[in-house]
């Protein structure tokens, strides 16, 4: 029998989760007493509270939350120690794998470089790397509402650090009346210096907006995919490419991409065949675990534990590692999944 305490001992890899969605409160706490920043609340149990967004009426609102983390993360110090408690975090849930998302141009407001943001983060990621054990690679986001010549300045940095970490290159943002292609010129900048490309489209746009990040914007993977749904030909498309959806069924409730768990298309996305793994997008935000949400697909949408195993091992195949680190940790987690299913 499937139980919600099998699933937190599964191996599991995160590939969609971002390093300003993934505070803890306590952190949270801390780094505003240092930053002189004004929180909503300083109790932690209140704090969690207020930081879970589920009562957001469009993806609009749920980004809005972030102005309360961003500013916690204006000084090395702070992101090393946040990316250093991400993977311990991961640890404690049985990630054996973990891409962070952060757009580096978030925490130069205060005078830091991009390029020391992004030591920082690969500082603590590394460093919680040999605590943990979890291997770590990092994701570098642009934001839709930027002008194009900071996507590309973004993407000219992911490049320069192909080899000290970053594996790939995002667009992020609010999505409606934002097409990827404005900023095509920082996507080929990524795709030319072989970086990976991952892109967030049909959350709160529609399948034409995935259409422009697999066409136009050389996307690898797409993050979120929603409303794939809405273009049989580009999903099926999609599914012949091989071209992993990475799902986050509580976000995507929350954002009101979805209006609840049990109507979320992804159960008919893996039934047609597509690659698909469930992601959480941001533990703070979204109040959830990757235990939680494989345990969420099980009971709303009746995935076995067959088709769980199906969804995990995707997220392993579709990292964004060389083909043969892919291999030895797909084969170490094939193993030990198997091995627990007696």
């Amino acid at each position: 029998m499937l139980t919600r305490e099998l699933l937190a001992r599964l191996p599991k890899a995160e590939l969609h989760v971002h390093l300003d969605s993934a505070l803890r409160p306590e952190t949270m706490v801390e780094l505003a007493r240092h930053a002189k920043f004004m929180l909503p609340t300083t109790d932690l149990d209140a704090l969690r509270r207020f930081m879970l967004v589920d009562n957001a009426g469009s993806l609009e609102d749920y980004l809005a939350r972030f102005e309360y983390t961003i500013p916690l993360l204006q000084t090395p110090e702070a992101i090393e120690r946040v990316a250093y408690e991400m993977v311990e975090d991961a640890a404690r849930d049985r990630l054996r794998y973990l891409e962070v998302r952060y757009c580096p141009k978030l925490s130069t407001r205060g005078g830091l470089t991009m390029e020391a943001a992004l030591d920082a983060e690969l500082r603590g990621l590394a460093r919680g790397e040999r605590d943990f054990g979890v291997v770590t690679r990092v994701i570098n986001c642009s934001l839709r509402h930027y002008p194009p010549e900071v996507s590309v300045a973004i993407a000219r940095l992911s490049v320069a650090y192909r080899d000290r970490g970053v594996v790939a290159f995002d667009l992020a943002g609010g999505e409606a009346g934002r097409p990827p292609a404005v900023h095509q010129a920082a996507f080929d900048i990524a795709a030319e210096g072989c970086l990976g490309i991952t892109i967030h489209a049909g959350e709160a746009a529609g399948a034409a907006s995935i259409a422009e990040a697999v066409h136009r914007c050389h996307a690898d993977r797409i993050g979120h995919g929603t409303r794939l749904y809405e273009d049989p030909v580009l999903r099926d498309y999609i599914r012949d490419r091989r071209l992993l959806i990475e799902t986050n069924i509580t976000s995507n409730v929350q954002t009101r991409a979805v209006a609840r768990a049990a109507d979320h298309p992804v159960r008919g996305y893996l039934n047609a065949g597509l690659e698909v793994t469930l992601c959480t997008d941001g533990w703070l935000m979204t109040g959830v675990t990757l235990s939680d949400e494989y345990w969420l697909a099980h009971t709303e949408l009746g995935f076995t534990r067959e088709e769980i195993d199906r969804l995990i091992l995707a997220g392993f195949a579709n990292a964004f590692l060389p083909w043969p680190e892919r291999q030895a940790l797909l084969g170490r987690v094939g193993e030990e999944l198997a091995s627990m299913k007696s």
